[in-house]
């Protein structure tokens, strides 16, 4: 897999490599083209007379020479850029700037060789014609120098691509961006439009506006300023327009609720800063929902919906609900018979059956206290029947733990106002659930480990519940609870 890997790495490598060669030949051809049909069109170097073979000499000889240093200084610059990614490693911060600079180390080399060109063939064309037709050549090779470099930069971007985004991961776009989407339209208006209206105003100026000949050197230009104007606009199109559909796309992800949405940052420009900052965002609401999750592990789904709604504050209120306590028959032995991880799985195993049976019916598991849980419906969601939801979960968690035939336990169940809310301090807070419901079924669960059925339930709980549920259950007998002084009439199922 690795050699896999890196052999695609070196396809990328020796692709883009070759691209920046073919790059580097293709625009500066194109240049010199461009910069020898408007010469020719221009008269020139027809006006230098027998001297215009030495003129159109030291032009080809010089863009011979431009095309071989500029391949090899392409080539060396890219070997020295790319290395790492070749070798299949991370670059180091000093890499990844070196590679986004990359674009601009080659409009700096395009741009090198045109100067050279323009003060070479600027500087011999005095002495083979006049000086007006010196400055004529100067001026025209000086603009398809700018031409040149222009769609050198934009293509380099496109070309470099696959080796600025992973230079991004570690040397992500900050606040003091080299490249701006702002620089990017300048640059293509100037491909587009400056530099051939440039060239216009200089054709069309005066003396040259009584010659004729201006006419087709005009179409000429207008021409070479329609395909590079094409170029460079398709060129930006491809680098703004392709970020921001992936963009696009992301947000839409998380709007619809998805946290596992990554874009990847190609662009050194405000759009990288964009992709970031979306990455971040997506983080963010990742890391919320995690927290929300173990939150909610913790508390339960209601509490922590109740807490995010509310707020971290000492508030609840009295209102009518069911107490479910479970509890574990002779758990002081068992841990003393039994490895410690060992009683814990069984212990696991008994909650997850409380939890599965309390939140199919709409209730809350609030706590768990060592081999016990105590059990609310009613609160903080209010239920209808929170009654009949508490005795049919007794039922169930009962009926769950005998099929295991790991632990025995007792469970009771009452009923009756008490306050719901948080509790402890502003640093410190817990939902709990206080009130004579809750004693009361924590009593009856100490009885229930001696009957039968395992689960005894208040008489006031019974009365609640729906006629339904009330067949399932039998009379028992009426029981002094601890710490109560009034009978208890008592129900099992």
């Amino acid at each position: 897999m690795r050699r896999v890997v890196r052999f695609a790495r070196f396809r990328v490598t020796l692709r883009t490599a070759l691209g920046f060669v073919g790059l580097g030949v293709g625009s500066s051809l194109f240049g010199a083209a461009a910069v020898a049909l408007l010469l020719v069109l221009q008269g020139l170097p027809a006006d230098m007379g027998r001297h215009n073979w030495i003129f159109v000499l030291c032009a080809a000889i010089y863009v011979a020479f431009s095309v071989v240093v500029g391949s090899l200084w392409t080539a060396i610059l890219h070997r020295r850029t790319a290395l790492w990614f070749a070798l299949g490693r991370t670059p180091t911060p000093a890499e990844a700037n070196r590679a986004l600079r990359l674009p601009i180390h080659m409009a700096e080399i395009s741009g090198s060789l045109w100067l050279g060109g323009t003060v070479l063939l600027g500087a011999i064309t005095p002495l083979l014609a006049a000086w007006r037709d010196a400055l004529a050549v100067t001026l025209t090779i000086g603009l398809g120098g700018l031409l040149t470099v222009g769609l050198m930069y934009l293509t380099a971007e496109w070309v470099g691509r696959p080796i600025s985004t992973l230079a991004l991961e570690v040397s992500p776009p900050d606040q003091n961006i080299s490249v701006t989407v702002r620089s990017r339209l300048v640059l293509t208006w100037g491909v587009a439009s400056g530099t051939p209206l440039l060239g216009v105003l200089i054709i069309a100026a005066p003396p040259n506006l009584a010659n004729a000949d201006n006419t087709s050197s005009l179409i000429m230009l207008a021409i070479v300023g329609l395909v590079s104007g094409a170029l460079g606009t398709a060129l930006l199109a491809r680098s703004v327009a392709a970020p921001l559909k992936q963009l696009r796309i992301a947000v839409g992800l998380v709007a619809r609720g998805r946290t596992d949405v990554q874009v990847r940052v190609d662009d050194a420009s405000e759009l990288g800063q964009l992709q970031v900052s979306v990455n971040s965002m997506v983080a963010g609401l990742r890391e919320r929902d995690r927290m929300r999750d173990l939150f909610g592990r913790h508390v339960g789904a209601d509490v922590a919906r109740h807490a995010l709604e509310h707020g971290a504050s000492l508030s609840g209120d009295v209102r009518e609900a069911t107490a479910l306590f479970v509890d574990v028959v002779d758990s002081t032995a068992l841990a003393y018979q039994m490895p410690p991880d060992e009683l814990v799985r069984k212990l696991n195993r008994l909650f997850a059956s409380v939890v599965s049976a309390v939140d199919a019916r709409g209730g809350l598991v609030n706590k768990f206290q060592g081999d016990a849980a105590l059990c609310i419906f009613g609160a903080p969601t209010r239920l209808a029947d929170p009654a009949t939801a508490a005795l049919s979960a007794a039922r169930a968690i009962r009926d769950a733990v005998r099929e295991a035939g790991e632990l025995d336990l007792g469970i009771g169940v009452a009923g009756g106002p008490v306050f719901a809310g948080q509790l402890g301090t502003r640093s410190r807070l817990e939902y709990t659930v206080i009130g004579d419901a809750v004693n009361e079924a924590a009593r009856l669960t100490e009885h229930a480990k001696k009957v039968p059925g395992r689960v005894l339930a208040s008489d006031t709980v019974f009365k609640a519940s729906a006629a339904a549920e009330r067949e399932a259950w039998t009379s028992y007998r009426k029981i002094r609870l601890r710490g109560r002084q009034e009978i208890t009439s008592t129900w099992t199922a």
